[in-house]
């Protein structure tokens, strides 16, 4: 027989003829009787030792509520006591016991009720158990708790501000041209996405419009986003071409460190004498779509591949003549790839929006994203930014 099958042996043992006197005694727990009315009648040493009492002044002299704290007695009264009135037992009650020097324990205590024949209540036995540790283990986890919930709240602010960074409130004003836009973050809102638009001028009437998105979340995604959202700006400045900007904006994003890619709609605004002419490229994005009186909405975009993905892209430029009533809608792919179940928006929804709101950019871009959110349940399950242009009718 082996060292430890001995050792076992002899400790089951010695559990067999142990001094049964002894186990009550010096349990690794509190057990105390006491009266139907709480007075104690017996308790063990190791219930002595935590209170710090001699049997002498406990036993027929305290009951067991005179050893809890003010709050621990309202518990008492209120819960314990009738609940173990009915049921004849309670189970891992936390109480704190007062011991003699004043200091507290914290305890979980079993009690059972006894009964004679008749019913009556005859004995309370109790098992009071250290519980210490587990209530400083309680408080780390509400201190842990308190520490997500705190850095939750600061994700949630640094998630909002970086948004108001990278999505306009409000597109400018432009004299005699209608512009729109919206944006509604996936879920909650607290993760930043890679949607982004913009309107800004380069000339006297001379506009640039963009929207993009960078793929995934995060701040990682964020700061790919603004390097974006700026860069467009730097070289639309010097490049007069959307394909030119784009094959700028994809040298960018390879030579930064990032292994994200994304896509870009780019359209170039003058006014002449004779109205409005843009000039349109995209790099991996949904094509613009003119909406033109009555006539059904037609891709207008050009053509490319993704941004920051090749390393010498061709981007082929479409433009168009924009009249009075004229409206060009650009929309990321949160619009026709918004989920519900196993269904997808489309594009035959989206033209069906299109089809009964063609008077202005205001009412297209609110009719799209209210659409696509209730066909959603109102939970998008990924970012959606919607910009429109049009030309008012004299």
């Amino acid at each position: 027989m082996t060292h430890e099958s001995l050792a076992r042996e002899a400790f089951l043992e010695a559990l067999v003829y142990d001094d049964p006197v002894q186990l009550y005694e010096r349990a690794p727990c509190g057990f105390l009787s006491t009266t139907p009315d709480g007075v104690i009648v017996k308790c063990n040493a190791t219930f002595r030792t935590w209170i710090g009492l001699e049997a002498g002044d406990i036993v027929g002299r305290i009951s067991f509520v005179d050893l809890l704290t003010p709050g621990g007695r309202i518990y008492h009264e209120t819960h314990y006591a009738p609940a173990l009135k009915i049921h004849d037992s309670v189970r891992e009650i936390a109480l704190d016991l007062v011991r003699s020097d004043g200091r507290r324990l914290p305890v979980l205590v079993n009690a059972t009720l006894d009964r004679d024949a008749e019913g009556r209540a005859r004995v309370i036995r109790l098992a009071v158990f250290d519980a210490t540790e587990r209530r400083r283990y309680e408080r780390e986890l509400l201190r842990a708790k308190e520490a997500a919930e705190s850095a939750e709240e600061r994700a949630r602010s640094l998630a909002r501000t970086l948004q108001r960074t990278l999505i306009s409130p409000t597109p400018p004003t432009i004299p005699l041209l209608d512009v729109a836009a919206a944006y509604r973050p996936a879920g909650d809102g607290m993760e930043v996405g890679g949607d982004f638009y913009d309107v800004f001028p380069v000339g006297n009437g001379d506009w640039v419009a963009v929207i993009g998105d960078v793929c995934g979340k995060g701040v990682d995604a964020a700061v790919v986003t603004a390097l974006m959202r700026h860069t467009v700006r730097a070289l639309a400045v010097s490049h007069d071409d959307p394909s030119r900007v784009l094959e700028g904006l994809n040298e960018v994003l390879l030579l930064h460190e990032t292994d994200r890619f994304c896509t870009v709609a780019l359209i170039r605004l003058r006014r002449d004498d004779d109205g409005w002419y843009a000039v349109l490229g995209t790099g991996g994005h949904p094509s613009p779509l003119l909406v033109r009186g009555s006539d059904a909405p037609e891709p207008c975009g050009g053509d490319g591949p993704l941004i920051g993905v090749f390393e010498h892209p061709s981007f082929v430029e479409t433009s168009v003549r924009l009249l009075p009533g004229d409206l060009l809608l650009l929309y990321t792919d949160g619009v026709t790839e918004g989920r519900r179940d196993s269904d997808l928006y489309g594009d035959d929804r989206l033209l069906a929006v299109i089809d009964g709101h063609r008077d202005s950019a205001a009412d297209l871009v609110e009719a799209v994203v209210a659409d696509v959110l209730d066909f959603q349940r109102q939970e998008a399950r990924d970012d959606i930014a919607v910009l429109a242009i049009g030309v008012p009718l004299p």
